[in-house]
């Protein structure tokens, strides 16, 4: 009788953890496309943190979840035909990164959900109709953060770097979010008696003559808008920052670990894991259009102590320990 009654426990155990495995996990099978500007090799670390965040929702690829990877190699001319080979596998949804990547999947389709992982300006350049009620088929986080985090940047930059003015920024001409970032750069820049050099790019092939330009206005200092261009680039823009001996400041890690003296802004590692809950939402039925855009909440702080000593920049001991992260 005790037997019977172990036996009948037990299952009921078993039975009853069966059950809330099979609630923690997704009951379907999804395909999603992942449509990313950047080389594989440079857009990994990202493509890592993505995957860590839909594993933390229940998805595992390769069996819940399947993901259609579309790289274009920093060649944004190609981005329209990979959505459009993504809109014709009907995936469920499509994940990619910066604006021309949005822009890209939207002209491709209104009917497939896009997640965007590092808008800029999603307001301003069209993208959704507001932060708080997107509309559309277009949903994530956006990198604004406002005057605030730009002023910090500078600041961070001239405790770290000493005299900057007249600063280099370098800014993508064609890009309509960079030209209200430089406007909302002018206040921190005054308030710091800092002189502001905006230097445009619009293609790969335009840093040197921009570097070339900046030497030509004796700039103090680089400081720098990122988009797709300048991010797929960004080893050549860190070498040409050395070679002409500028302190140069970054909107994220990545530019430091390329070679870049300094960056402070949004963990970008951190929107990968955000941008997982918006593809769980909207593949258990959430909409995109009525899903709030996330801006930054998480930031980061990094200095790249190699480049420092190369082209003759101290950074005072009470600048480094506020760093998250000191590349030695």
């Amino acid at each position: 009788m005790v037997k019977k009654f172990l036996i009948s426990l037990l299952a009921t155990f078993v039975l009853a953890t069966v059950a809330l495995v099979e609630a923690q996990q997704p009951a379907n099978v999804y395909r999603i496309g992942y449509l990313w500007q950047s080389r594989r090799e440079q857009g990994q670390g990202r493509l890592e943190a993505f995957e860590q965040g839909l594993r933390s929702h229940g998805y595992v690829v390769g069996k819940n979840l399947f993901i259609e990877y579309r790289w274009a190699d920093g060649k944004f001319d190609r981005l329209a035909d990979l959505a459009a080979d993504l809109v014709r596998l009907n995936v469920d949804l499509i994940v990619t990164g910066v604006n021309p990547g949005v822009v890209a999947a939207k002209q491709a389709t209104s009917t497939i959900s896009i997640v965007m992982t590092a808008g800029n300006d999603p307001v301003g350049t069209g993208l959704v109709a507001s932060l708080a009620r997107p509309g559309g088929n277009v949903t994530g986080l956006s990198l604004d953060t406002g005057e605030e985090n730009f002023g910090k940047r500078l600041e961070l930059m001239k405790e770290s770097s000493g005299k900057l003015s007249p600063l280099a920024v370098l800014f993508n001409s064609a890009n309509a979010a960079h030209q209200r970032y430089l406007k909302s750069l002018e206040s921190p820049a005054r308030s710091l008696s800092v002189k502001l050099i905006p230097v445009g790019y619009q293609e790969a092939g335009d840093f040197e003559k921009a570097f070339e330009a900046m030497k030509a206005q004796r700039a103090g200092g680089m400081y720098l808008f990122s988009d797709g261009v300048s991010a797929d680039q960004r080893t050549l823009i860190a070498s040409l920052a050395i070679k002409n001996r500028l302190p140069s400041s970054y909107p994220d890690r990545a530019y430091v670990e390329a070679g870049g003296l300094l960056s402070y802004g949004p963990d970008l590692n951190n929107n990968m894991l955000r941008a997982a809950a918006y593809v769980d939402k909207i593949l258990k039925g959430a909409k995109p259009a009525e899903l709030p855009i996330e801006q930054p909440t998480k930031f980061e702080f990094v200095i790249n102590l190699k480049t420092a000593k190369q082209i003759g920049v101290t950074i005072s001991p009470n600048v480094l320990a506020r760093a998250d992260r000191v590349i030695r």
